[in-house]
């Protein structure tokens, strides 16, 4: 059995190198003594027969438009890998475009896919910059924000609680969705090479679903020591303490 994991749209939604979580997956799943490969998919016929983890990557709000046609001729697809369980990554702009919709500065909008509760809203300023959240079943991630959007309408399932940044803004002191296996995050990075423990987690789920164990593997040891050396000064130059309690109150 090899994993399958779906770099989607990673022509028009790989700015800030969120596509590339999809190789972290990989990459981890093989140390860990797994088959695994990462398909890039641009357009529905390149889609594969199985899906075992799907990474959607932040594009620029000039690729809104096209990236969201695409992704019209997947949305049953989408809702039907969300449904069964398939963890599905969408950072920046992809989750937007799997929300409600996208109110933009000129007062235009574009309409989303609506896989995921809430809708992105204008800021008045853009937003970069640190971001560490506190999340109830990942642990304290860490990554940078770069957006222009606010996130409301779901708040009562949000990823987690924000340590230091903005995350979905308009004071929730919250960052993120969740709705079963799809996670929505402005957590750049990639999110998942900063983020081992998260990244297991996700692998955890599409191997079980696979009939598969996952573990990670030794090599998976000595890389985290660097992310966890990374996490460390980032969560310093924010004043957050590692240490600091997960739970959302």
């Amino acid at each position: 059995m090899t994993l399958t994991i779906v770099a989607l749209l990673p022509a028009l939604q790989n700015t800030n190198g969120d596509a590339e979580n999809a190789s972290v997956l990989a990459a981890r799943a093989s140390w860990a003594g797994l088959a695994a490969r990462v398909v890039g998919v641009d357009a529905r016929p390149d889609l594969p027969e199985r899906v075992d983890a799907i990474v959607l990557g932040s594009g620029s709000d000039s690729s809104l438009d096209a990236s969201r046609d695409v992704l019209l001729t997947m949305h049953d697809e989408l809702r039907t890998w969300g449904t069964d369980g398939v963890p599905i990554l969408a950072v920046g702009t992809g989750w937007e475009l799997l929300s409600w919709g996208i109110e933009l500065a000129d007062g235009s909008a574009v309409e989303g896919l609506g896989i995921l509760p809430g809708r992105a809203v204008p800021r008045i300023s853009r937003v970069t910059g640190d971001l560490a959240v506190a999340s109830p079943r990942f642990g304290t991630l860490v990554g940078f924000e770069n957006h222009a959007r606010d996130y409301v309408g779901a708040e009562g399932s949000p990823l987690g609680r924000v340590r230091a940044g903005s995350g979905n803004g308009r004071d929730s002191a919250q960052e993120g969705v969740v709705m079963g296996s799809v996670i929505g995050t402005h957590l750049h990075g990639p999110v998942l090479a900063k983020n081992p423990a998260f990244a297991d987690a996700l692998l955890a789920t599409a191997a079980e679903r696979a009939g598969l164990e996952y573990r990670p593997g030794e090599r998976a040891a000595i890389v985290d020591g660097y992310a966890v050396a990374a996490r460390e000064a980032q969560l310093a130059a924010a004043r957050v303490a590692a240490s600091a309690p997960d739970s959302i109150s």
